[in-house]
């Protein structure tokens, strides 16, 4: 259930475009068409679904305090934290360029369609944010950093995907002049934005409903304590 929470979460609640706003600029710059959308979004996924668990293994093992007892017990109070980001990062650099060697084989349109921002995939805040978030949240299980890393590439598949098949509807379409190009999709994003944030209401009214059970809880143990009380007096008088 957890897993399954976290998956839909990730991609529609938390979305790394709609929620943070993260990894803008190649949402903008390589969604004017739908099938360079679609390649870059799926080599953001493949490289968060490497690098989020890959990332947290190093979290796990390396960079938290006392994450070397594996070593041994003379190196418990080492702390590492401080390179979080200089490992987060290389862990990433590494995975895409392994992604760019084999879009460059296999697909030399893909990577000639997609030119300089498959490698900047390396410094796109979404792939390093997935990381970062992964270790603020404390996820605690291989297999989450796996779903969470999965499911927030998704995501950002998504929204790319999304604003690249309403960028190709909207070229035929009467724009007024200042607003075509980036003006017409920032107002779209934002407009996708409010649509992806209606999705918070399922968590913010289970949460609403858990309370409202708590207090219902609460409040019939309270009834039960004064009846008790109350019975006791009456004990105590007679």
């Amino acid at each position: 259930m957890e897993h399954i929470e976290l998956f839909f979460k990730s991609i529609f609640i938390d979305n790394m475009v709609f929620a943070t706003f993260l990894g803008m600029c190649s949402y903008l710059a390589v969604s004017k068409k739908v099938s360079t959308a679609v390649g870059l979004g799926a080599a953001v996924i493949f490289v968060m679904a490497i690098t989020v668990p890959a990332n947290w293994l190093l979290d796990q093992y390396v960079l938290q305090p006392g994450a070397l007892t594996w070593l041994g017990e003379e190196y418990a109070s080492y702390d590492l934290s401080f390179l979080s980001f200089i490992l987060f990062i290389a862990t990433i650099a590494t995975m895409v360029q392994l992604v760019e060697i084999v879009v460059e084989k296999f697909s030399p349109s893909l990577y000639n369609s997609l030119g300089i921002f498959l490698p900047l995939i390396a410094v796109n805040c979404a792939i390093l944010g997935g990381s970062l978030f992964m270790q603020s949240r404390e996820i605690p299980s291989l297999g989450m950093a796996l779903n969470y890393g999965v499911s927030s590439g998704i995501g950002w598949f998504l929204a790319i995907l999304a604003i690249a098949a309403i960028r190709e509807k909207i070229r035929y379409s009467a724009v007024p002049a200042p607003l075509r190009g980036l003006g017409i999709t920032f107002i779209l994003t934002g407009l996708m934005a409010i649509g992806f944030m209606s999705f918070g209401g399922m968590l913010t009214g289970d949460e609403g409903n858990k309370q409202e059970t708590k207090n219902e809880v609460q409040a019939e143990a309270e009834e039960l304590l004064n009846e008790a009380d109350e019975m006791v007096i009456n004990t105590n008088n007679k």
